[in-house]
């Protein structure tokens, strides 16, 4: 090859690696547009993203090599297990505790292990918080993974057992589901911590419109996405007005919940947390469910399943037999094994007649009321259905159970007549000390006659409870 040609080839060498760069750009732009961004190998994040799914992995194995015990103690809490890799080393916090809350939620450890480091790149999410925090989600779009400083892990940790105390309590609980708090740390660089959580808005295919709610006007606007346009948006309050979220009879249920909750928040003295919301069209065999008698026993053995299980002793907080390695489903909140589905099909028949009694009280809605599914339940003929006594139906209402729908993520989805709601509170780090006071104190002065997010814990708590009262129906 002489001069000219070698010159030539040079050449097109450069022009070849210049337009790979134009087309990564823009696919580069299109994706930060939609909200998410695949982190392949030239990402910024790529690096960080493989040590976390590595980490994890060996994290979770630890866990399904060493089965929890039936109960939790003080030490559980208070545990850290450092693992050593070739490049980094990753320390897991109060791995027992986010494993028994994990199994609560019907969770096994191997689904969760591959989902958290399955091939699949995970993917960035470009969000408008204020922030610095890094969000990545799985590649099933199942959890969220998000950077913290240092302050905000202790803060939950330090939490953490009132936290699983409220869970408890409260097993349908809109509160976000942290699963998970680690902390990487490369040779030279400073430590990462970063928690994992369940994602409120999974599964999110059909989902139509997404917002952060806050209940206030100050930066509460967000400009929408171009009509027609597959970009994601998170809108916020101001973009809501007008708006409803329809639900009927279940909406005394979503109003006590949000109250319950955050009153919770408010004893841990904290503010700025978002009501996530989101929602979809259903689809009209789904607006019908409660007609379907086996549907409704289903979904309610889902929401009282829990009610015989081990009660808290002093040193438990969450008690299962199911070994955390095993494939079983627990008997817990959420979750109904599939050949328990069909058993439950299969005696339809033995009450016939408590169906028609039950379609005449519901009304045919697509969420049903409560009281009188439940009732009904209770009589149960055939002693073999989803029976509740009267002690547990006591229960049932002190911990503001709902009958829960077949569908995924069933705890953050509430089904209305004609849309499906998903619904979850988030961000409940932010603590209201000197500075917010301050911050309080000049945002006053800034924006008279104008609310703001930067209110005391009882003033924030209140408002998004009214903002929930005044936007249902």
């Amino acid at each position: 090859m002489n001069h000219t040609e070698m010159e030539m080839s040079g050449s097109q060498a450069r022009r070849s690696r210049t337009v790979k760069r134009r087309m990564w750009g823009g696919l580069r732009q299109q994706w930060k547009l939609l909200g998410l961004f695949e982190i392949d190998q030239q990402h910024e994040f790529y690096s960080l993203t493989c040590m976390m799914k590595e980490g994890l992995s060996a994290a979770i194995q630890n866990t399904i090599d060493n089965p929890l015990s039936e109960e939790l103690c003080d030490d559980d809490f208070r545990m850290e297990v450092t693992m050593i890799h070739k490049d980094f080393r990753m320390d897991s916090f109060a791995g027992p505790v986010f494993a028994s809350l994990r199994r609560s939620l019907g969770m096994t450890e191997k689904e969760y292990q591959h989902s958290l480091s399955s091939e699949g790149h995970y993917l960035q999410f470009i969000s408008n918080s204020k922030s610095k925090a890094d969000f990545f989600l799985t590649n099933d779009k199942r959890f969220f993974l998000k950077t913290q400083n240092k302050r905000e892990v202790q803060f939950l940790l330090s939490n953490l057992k009132i936290y699983m105390e409220h869970l408890e309590k409260y097993p349908h609980s809109l509160l976000v589901k942290f699963l998970g708090v680690h902390r990487i740390q490369i040779p030279h660089q400073s430590k990462k911590y970063f928690i994992v959580m369940q994602s409120v808005f999974y599964p999110d295919e059909r989902i139509q419109s997404r917002y952060d709610i806050k209940g206030c006007q100050v930066s509460r606007w967000t400009d929408p996405a171009p009509e027609g346009s597959q970009v994601i948006v998170v809108l916020k309050d101001l973009n809501f007005e007008g708006q409803f979220i329809t639900l009927d009879q279940q909406r005394p249920w979503l109003l006590r919940q949000v109250e319950i909750d955050t009153s919770f928040l408010q004893t841990l003295n904290v503010l700025d947390y978002s009501l996530l919301l989101a929602h979809q069209s259903l689809h009209q065999d789904e607006r019908h469910q409660s007609l379907s008698f086996a549907t409704l026993i289903m979904r309610t053995k889902k929401s009282i399943s829990a009610l015989t299980s081990k009660k808290i002793t002093s040193r438990s907080m969450i008690t299962s037999s199911s070994p955390t390695h095993t494939g079983a489903a627990p008997s817990v909140p959420g979750t109904v094994p599939e050949d328990d589905s069909a058993i439950l099909v299969s005696q339809t028949d033995c009450v016939t007649q408590q169906c028609q009694v039950m379609e005449a009280r519901s009304g045919g809605g697509g969420g049903g009321g409560v009281d009188e599914e439940v009732d009904s339940i209770q009589g149960d003929p055939c002693g073999r259905g989803a029976r509740a006594g009267p002690a547990e139906l006591k229960d049932f209402h002190a911990q503001n159970r709902r009958l829960l729908p077949n569908f995924k993520n069933p705890l953050h989805v509430i089904d209305g007549p004609e849309q499906r709601y998903f619904i979850g509170i988030i961000d409940i780090f932010t603590v209201y000390g000197f500075k917010k006071r301050l911050e309080h104190l000049w945002k006053r002065l800034r924006y008279p006659r104008q609310t703001f997010s930067t209110v005391s814990p009882p003033a924030y708590c209140t408002r998004l409870c009214q903002w929930v009262q005044d936007h249902t129906r």
